[in-house]
Order: structure tokens, then sequence, then C-alpha cells
């Protein structure tokens, strides 16, 4: 810190401070500022007078003091002299002391020389130790890197090579002065390929992992589809415990609930185990190394080429070796699970959407292999078999959170062709059936008989076992997917539509009634069993299939056709009662009373009797009813046709009577019979015609009131008609009884 400079306004007391300085720098500082202030001030002159004044006051004081103190002033010269001497004396011995002194030290100089040298070459030689000790931690820890590398202790030799760098190299590098320097240099520049060397090394390693992985991908696949179908029969047992869990399929919520007890892990078992520490250590390394996206790209890159060298160039579905369907969907499932449990532990190495690609990859890969076999398939069963291996593969994967849209759609295509399979192996065995049966009810001669029909057949117990008839019917082999229930709908359907219902339709052309009541209870009983199928169906929907009613289109064909054959059966009743109404032989004109019925109607009563007991027995009770019904309308119009031809001119009451005769005899039959009041309503007509004819008051039919009551049925037409050819008995054949009065009063009437 600089000095403060005085300002001096009276040199008197200035002078002494600067005379009595101690040293020079204090003497001059004093003496500084007293020259520049009398230099400003012009008080020069008044500086020099203090000096002097100053100078004058300390001569007197020594004049003073030489004349008061005389005696020990000469004294003391006098030992100043003495001094003198001495002084003298000891510098000539202080100057041989030095002579001596330097001698000694140029010795002493080349001595220390010779030390310093010494010293210089002992420094060298502990520089050089250090640095050779240095030099040897460099090289043990280098060594110390290789040595993990080649134990495969990758990461350890990674950060050893770190540590190397960091604490040794690096410093070294930093002094470009260090002895080690030129080292340093050279190992830093082979870290590189060191660090190059783990990598391949860890791809070495990781590469013979995937390797043997992909060797164990079919039995990876194995156990986890005997997994499966232990979990399978867990379910079933637990359905036959608790009916309500039949509503839960498996890899459902309460599925895995109620087999939460059952823990196994397919990847740690008994049987086999997958360790994925060697992936594990190799997405390490490579992250420790930077190299974490390159790492990402190889690993996929391999994996589609385990991919693609998984899948076969064909497959054998007609065998059991290791070109079968079962080996290849064991292979995939494999495959699938492995890369789902990466993504579940390595979540930064896998992504969804690679594993769902390499996934739908597989699975069209396989869809398309097998779609090509499937053409050297005609047999339904080995279908079948094949369904159960894609069934029992969807089911596993699907518990691995894989879609399975794509190998839904597939098994619809597979279904198609298995319903193809049955479908043409049902119509050859129906068409066989249809062209051998006899049309003839089935005799049940036992109860097990009974038993084995219901069992193939939708028939309504509710009858009585005497009534039940065989109904030719194809059992379905059902398929226990869910969602394959449209297309069982629409196979189905075809098959009984087209099948089933036609070739029935086409034999409805036969003469034989039995052989047509025979196919009317069959279309009746096949639209029973369409009933319950639909019911079945609907049951066999899966949850999220649209809900609602369904109906197959063969119910409606075999409904529709039932009327046919009903039609048919009306035909072939009525044309038989044509033949023999046909055949009947009446004498008009006959001269005597018929003493009993005609042949004609005997037969025609017995025809229609036993076709009621025999033939129609097997019919509803409604169809045996309108049959009838149709029948003897039919008939009673045919009779009522005999005396009404052209042909017959006149009649006479031997003639009526026998039509009357023959006519009571029918109406007594059809009151014989059940609900015989009811039919005996078709006959009504026929039976007040007859009355009318026997009538000796004709014209009652001509008076409204009187005839509404007595002959309502009887037509207005035919009446008069008839009423014109009676004629007496007593008249001769040819003759014709007078028509001018009932034309007229028939004119009259209407």
């Amino acid at each position: 810190m600089p000095r403060h400079q005085a300002v001096f306004d009276d040199y008197s007391s200035a002078v002494p401070q600067i005379i009595i300085a101690s040293t020079d720098s204090d003497f001059l500082d004093h003496l500084i500022p007293a020259l520049k202030d009398a230099a400003h001030s012009r008080r020069t002159q008044a500086l020099l007078q203090c000096l002097t004044r100053y100078a004058e006051d300390r001569e007197a004081d020594i004049e003073r003091i030489g004349l008061t103190k005389h005696e020990q002033f000469l004294d003391s010269v006098s030992r100043l002299q003495h001094v003198r001497e001495d002084t003298v004396n000891l510098t000539k011995e202080i100057l041989k002391l030095n002579q001596s002194i330097q001698a000694s030290t140029e010795k002493l100089a080349e001595q220390k020389g010779a030390l310093v040298n010494t010293k210089a070459i002992r420094q060298n030689i502990a520089d050089a130790t250090e640095a050779l000790r240095e030099s040897l931690k460099v090289l043990h820890a280098v060594n110390h890197a290789h040595d993990l590398i080649r134990q495969k202790n990758y990461y350890s030799a990674l950060k050893s090579l770190d540590d190397l760098q960091n604490e040794h190299l690096v410093p070294i590098l930093q002094n470009r002065y260090a002895t080690q320097h030129r080292l340093a240099d050279v190992i830093q520049k082979s870290i590189p390929g060191s660090r190059k060397a783990i990598s391949e090394a860890v791809m070495t390693d990781l590469n013979t992992w995937l390797f043997r992985v992909r060797e164990t991908s079919q039995f990876l696949g194995e156990v986890a589809f005997y997994h499966t179908e232990m979990r399978r029969s867990r379910q079933r047992k637990r359905v036959e415990e608790d009916q309500f869990l039949a509503n839960f399929k498996l890899n459902s919520s309460i599925e895995l609930v109620c087999d939460e007890s059952e823990e196994f892990d397919v990847l740690d078992n008994e049987e086999l185990q997958i360790n994925f520490e060697p992936l594990f250590e190799a997405l390490h390394i490579h992250d420790a190394l930077g190299q974490s996206d390159r790492f990402r790209a190889e690993y996929a890159a391999t994996r589609r080429q385990q991919k693609d060298l998984l899948l076969p160039s064909s497959v054998e579905l007609l065998t059991d070796d290791e070109s079968s369907l079962s080996s290849l969907l064991e292979g995939i499932a494999g495959f699938a699970i492995i890369e789902k449990e990466t993504m579940r532990r390595v979540p930064q190495l896998r992504s969804a959407a690679d594993i769902e690609e390499l996934w739908e990859s597989m699975c069209s890969a396989a869809i398309s292999l097998t779609s090509r076999a499937l053409n050297d398939v005609n047999n339904a069963e080995v279908l079948l078999k094949i369904k159960g291996f894609i069934a029992l593969f969807v089911q596993t994967m699907e518990g691995w959170g894989y879609s399975i849209s794509t190998l839904d759609s597939f098994l619809l295509t597979l279904f198609d062709k298995y319903a193809e399979l049955l479908k043409h192996r049902f119509s050859v065995d129906f068409q066989e059936i249809v062209s051998t049966d006899d049309y003839m009810p089935m005799a049940i001669n036992s109860r097990e008989e009974y038993e084995k029909v219901i069992n193939v057949s939708w028939f309504m117990q509710s009858q009585a076992v005497e009534d039940v008839m065989y109904i030719n019917t194809a059992h379905r082999e059902g398929y226990t997917i869910p969602h394959l229930a449209d297309g069982i709908e629409q196979s189905l359907d075809e098959l009984l539509t087209e099948k089933v219902c036609l070739s029935l339709v086409e034999r409805l052309s036969s003469q034989y009634l039995g052989q047509i009541v025979q196919i009317l209870i069959n279309l009746e009983h096949f639209e029973i069993a369409c009933q319950e199928l639909e019911q079945l169906l609907i049951r066999a929907r899966s949850s999220s299939s649209a809900g609602g009613p369904l109906k197959l289109n063969a119910t409606d064909e075999f409904r529709n056709n039932k009327k046919t054959a009903e039609k048919r059966i009306f035909e072939l009743v009525n044309s038989k009662i044509d033949d023999l109404v046909d055949t009947a032989e009446y004498d008009w004109l006959a001269a005597a009373v018929a003493p009993e019925p005609s042949n004609y109607m005997q037969t025609l009563t017995r025809y229609l009797s036993n076709i009621m007991n025999s033939t129609l027995l097997g019919l509803p009770r409604e169809i045996k009813e309108l049959i009838y019904f149709d029948a003897l309308s039919h008939a009673a119009n045919k009779i009522l046709a005999l005396p009404l031809s052209p042909e017959v001119h006149n009649i006479n009451s031997n003639g009526v009577a026998a039509l009357a005769l023959d006519v009571q005899y029918l109406t007594e039959f059809v009151s014989s019979l059940e609900n015989g009041q009811m039919l005996r309503e078709n006959l009504d007509e026929l039976q007040q015609t007859v009355n009318l004819m026997e009538s000796d008051n004709h014209d009652e039919f001509f008076d409204i009131s009187t005839r509404n009551k007595k002959y309502g049925r009887v037509d207005a037409l035919n009446g008069p008609m008839l009423l014109e050819k009676i004629i007496p008995v007593s008249q001769g054949a040819g003759r014709a009884a007078p028509l001018s009065n009932l034309s007229s009063r028939f004119g009259m009437m209407k």
C-alpha cells in the first residue's frame, strides 16, 4: 500500500524527521514531499534555511561536546585507533581464510558436481523405474482386460478397458512429455480393436444361443401344446362339476383364475429350461458400446432368417414325421413364445409391431403350406385331425396374447373343406340309403333298439314306443370352436336342402302310397330335426357372435315339401277312389231292388279302412284326418257324378234304391270311424241328393223354405237335372218322362 505523503507548512519540524530517517528509503520518503511542496509554494529558500540552520545547530552541538568532554573524546580516538589496527590485522586473517576457503570451495564444487551428476543418474533411474512401474500397471490392466475376454466375462472386460483408458491412458496422453506417452498411444489405438473383439465374441455367443433356441423351438411348442391340453382336461373336469363354467372358454379370465393353482412355466420346467442370460449380456454390452441400434437391427435380421429356416418348403398332412403339420405348428409356437417372452423381458429390444409382423408372416406361410397340402386330403377324419392340431395351436397362442383372426379365417376355410367331404360322403351314403330303402316303418323290438334310434334322430319321445319311425339322418361331427357356427349353418343348410330334401322330393313321383306316406313322415321328422338343429346352432354360437333368431332354409323346404307330399297322397288316394268308383255298374232301370251294396262300394270302404289302419297310421293325426276328409269329399263327388252323367238318361226307383243302399253303406262306414260325425259332413250333399231322388214329393225341392231345411246341401242345378231323369219302374227303358213341367218349375224357382 503506498505511503501517504505529508504536506509541510513549517520545515522546522520536517527537517529533523528527514535527517533522522533510519533508512535511505525513509529519508527519500520524507525528503521528496518537502521538495515538491517547496517547489510548488516557492518556499525552497525556507527549506534551505531550515537545513542550514539544522546543520549549524548540529555543528554547535558537536563543538560543545568536544569542548566539554575533550579527554573522553581523545580517549575515544585512541581506542578507535587501536580498533583500526586490530581491524587491519583481522582483515589480513580474513583474506587468508578467504583464500583457504576458496581453495576448499573449488574442491567442494568438484565434489558437488560429481554428486549432482550422481543424483541425476539416480533420478533418471528412479524416473525410469517409475515409468516402468506405471507401464507395468498399464500392461497389467491390458492383460487383465484380455483375460476377462478369454473368460467370456465381456462386461467386466469392457469395464476394465474403460478403467484402463480413464485412469491410465488419458492422464498419460494429456502429458505429452510423459515417458509412457508412446506406449499409451499404442494401447489407446488398440482399444477400439479390443472392443470390437468383445462385440464379435458376444455376437458369437448370442448366435450360438439363438441356434440352440431355434433347435429347441419345436420341443418348446410341444411342451406348450401339452400344457394347453392339460388345461383343457382340467377345464372339462371343472365343467363337469359346475355347468356354469361351460360358459367360459379356454384362456378366458374365469378359466385363468380357476387354473391359477396349476402353475407351469413352459420356459423353465423339468424338461426344458431357456436361459436368456446370453441375450441380456449381448444387449448390455452393445448398450455400453453405444451400439444398441445396430444390435437391435442385427438381432431382428437374425430372427427373420431363423423364421425363414423354420418354415419348410412343404408339409405332409397324412404323416406324423418331422415334416408333418404338427411339427410345423410346434416349431412356430416355440418361436413365437420366445419372441413374446423376449419382448416381455427386454421391452427395448423387440417391439410389438416386429413380433406381430413375424407372427402374421409365419401364420400366412403355415396356412399357405397347409392349403396346398389339403388337395391330397379326401378323408374327413384326417381333416378333423388337422383341425384338432390347428385348434390346439390357436388356443395355445391365444394364451400368449397373439392375434388369431387369420387362423380363425383359415379354420372356416378348413371347415368348408371338411363340410364338403362330409356332404360328399353323406350324399353317397344317403343316395344309397334312398335307393335301397323300402320306405317301410322300422320295427322296434326292444328298448335297446329304441334307445339307438333316439340317439341318432330328433324323435318326439312323447309319442308311444310303437309309433317310432326310423329317420335316416346324418349325425354331425361337431366342431367345438364357436366361431365356426356360421359355417356349420350354411353347410348343414345346403346338405339338408340339396341332398336330403331334394332326394326325398324326387321320389314323390312314386305310385306307391306307402312310399309316399313314409317320405311324408321323413319330411315331418326332418322338419323337427331342423328346428332342433336351429336351437343347437344357437347354443353353439360364441358369446361374441351376434344374437337373435336363427333360421335354416331347410326347415321351410321340408315344411313346404310336406305339402307337396300331402298333395301327392291326395292324388294317389283320389286316383284309387276314381278307379274304384269307375268300376261301378248301376242298372238305373233295374227291374228289382239290389239286395246288398255294390262290390265297388265294399272295396272302397275296405280300401279306406286299410290305408287308415296301416298305410297312413304313421302320419300325424291332423294329416290323416285331412287326407280322409279330402278322400271322402272326393268319393262323394265321384259317386254323385254317376247319375249326373250325360249317358244316364232315366233312373227308376230301383236304380235310386241301389244308389241309396251304397250311400247308406258308405255313411255307416264313415260314422264308425273316429271323428265320424265330422267326416260325415262330406257326405251331406250326396245323402240329401239321394233322399231327394227317393222322395215322392219333388215339389218340396222347388219350395225354397222346405228345400233349405231338407235339401240345403243339394246343388241347385244338379237337383232338377236328377229329378228330370226319375221315371216310374213300369216305364220301359229308353222312355223319358215329360220335362216341360219340371223345367218350368225350375225356371220359376230360379
